[in-house]
């Protein structure tokens, strides 16, 4: 479907396919690599390969798209009738992604709006939606990118590890928080803040901790229309009880996805991950 103003976004967003097709939104993949094999995420490996890899401690290792592989999307969208674009992407804190973009559309055929949206996961979605949204509605570029940046200010992301050894290995927290929550066998509750990971409290049990996470999802949520998404890494049956237990208590859900994460933010969080993305609209 051709439009005036195309949607970009990376593979850490996570959107279902059905969900980017109905939207015509293009997510260029990240790539991970085990051993010595690099994979592109969403197309040649799966969570659960992932997750095996992690847990027979093999080599693992996330690295972000060509300014290349920018370029050909870019171009793709203007061949297909695009007259300006809006790429949307994770923080620039934990990768070169938005970098890569930003060379390569300095360079494109119509003009590019690269946004660092400082977020990632349906964090990172909500924002691709929200300016698929507006374009929808016959609206500018300026309008899209408007629409985006108010979501991600407005989204929070708070997430459950069971460990923070995969967070330290990949270099997206301090080594001194992570030894932090070893020496003392605490379960760490972290939260996106300013782009990057940040450990926001440290509970006792993993029972307590996810408890936690809910209760921050409900006070974040609040009364009106809201937009929610549970991941997971390995936890299929801990984010269903999770997303279940969110419709009982937050009443102003418009739409509630459960998905488990890929391998680009699974390298890092390891098995056991689970996350609530809260976007109001």
């Amino acid at each position: 479907m051709s439009r005036h103003v195309a949607i970009v976004t990376d593979s850490t967003a996570y959107l279902p396919s059905r969900t980017r097709e109905r939207h015509a939104i293009t997510a260029v993949p990240l790539t991970v690599v085990i051993g010595d094999q690099a994979l592109l995420e969403g197309a040649e490996i799966s969570a659960g390969a992932l997750a095996e890899a992690l847990q027979k401690r093999r080599s693992v290792t996330t690295s972000r798209p060509s300014p290349e592989v920018f370029a050909e999307t870019y171009r793709e969208a203007a061949e297909a009738g695009a007259r300006e674009i809006v790429s949307l992407h994770l923080s620039a804190e934990v990768s070169g992604t938005y970098d890569a973009a930003v060379l390569a559309a300095k360079d494109a055929p119509v003009p590019v709006r690269v946004v660092d949206t400082r977020m990632m996961g349906m964090a990172l979605g909500f924002c691709a939606l929200a300016a698929a949204e507006v374009v929808e509605a016959g609206g500018s570029l300026d309008e899209a990118v408007a629409a985006a940046e108010k979501r991600a200010g407005d989204t929070s992301a708070y997430f459950y590890v069971d460990t923070l050894d995969y967070l330290r290995r990949g270099g997206r927290i301090g080594t001194a928080q992570a030894l932090l929550g070893s020496a003392f066998a605490v379960k760490p509750l972290l939260e996106l803040d300013g782009g990057r990971i940040e450990l926001r409290e440290k509970v006792r049990t993993a029972s307590k901790a996810i408890a936690r996470l809910e209760e921050l999802a409900v006070e974040q949520a609040g009364s009106g229309p809201v937009d929610l998404a549970v991941h997971h890494l390995a936890a299929p049956d801990r984010a269903e009880a999770l997303a279940e237990r969110l419709r009982k208590r937050v009443p102003g859900i418009a739409e509630l996805h459960v998905s488990e994460v890929g391998a680009v933010i699974g390298a890092h969080t390891g098995p056991g991950l689970l996350a609530v993305v809260v976007s109001p609209r």
